[in-house]
């Protein structure tokens, strides 16, 4: 599987795959530009150096994702709200926050752009990228003092767009 993404990355096909999907729905009628859903998964990696050079692959880091460590890389997804298909997908490693892709993963065009928590705060790179786009991302509802349940209703709401 590594070679392959090597393959793709060294020959630049993974963006050129991604325009052919979308001039293929494109004819098909269906275009991509009133939403994106963004979020990011981890892509588990063997952290073994029994292989050939006796390394770990240097691209890969580990992260902590609750009380469980991995070692691998990212993958941060963008997809149409309203389609429900992929039109960008960037890897980074998977020490990389979700919030610094954020710009990679919108097109522009986006009215709303749904995220979790992972992307709270990122308004103004919203902004910059989608001038015309709303933040529906997940806010911040535990404070010191207190719960706020309005925002804790609405980021359920938000949820159940982004679970579609």
């Amino acid at each position: 599987m590594l070679r392959f993404r090597h393959v793709l990355e060294q020959h630049d096909l993974g963006g050129l795959m991604l325009d052919a999907v979308n001039v293929h729905l494109e004819a098909k009628g269906i275009k991509i530009q009133t939403g994106t859903i963004v979020d990011a998964t981890i892509i588990h990696a063997p952290s073994s150096t029994k292989n050939a050079s006796g390394e770990r692959d240097p691209e890969m880091h580990q992260t902590r994702k609750g009380n469980q460590w991995y070692f691998g890389l990212k993958a941060h997804i963008g997809v149409d709200s309203k389609e429900g298909t992929v039109h960008t997908v960037v890897t980074s490693a998977a020490s990389v926050a979700d919030c610094h892709m954020l710009p990679d993963l919108l097109h522009g065009e986006e009215r709303k752009v749904w995220g979790d928590g992972g992307y709270q705060g990122q308004t103004e790179a919203i902004r910059e990228i989608a001038p015309k786009a709303q933040d529906m991302t997940c806010k911040r509802t535990k404070f010191k003092n207190y719960v706020d349940e309005l925002q804790k209703k609405k980021n359920r709401s938000k949820s159940r767009v982004r679970a579609r």
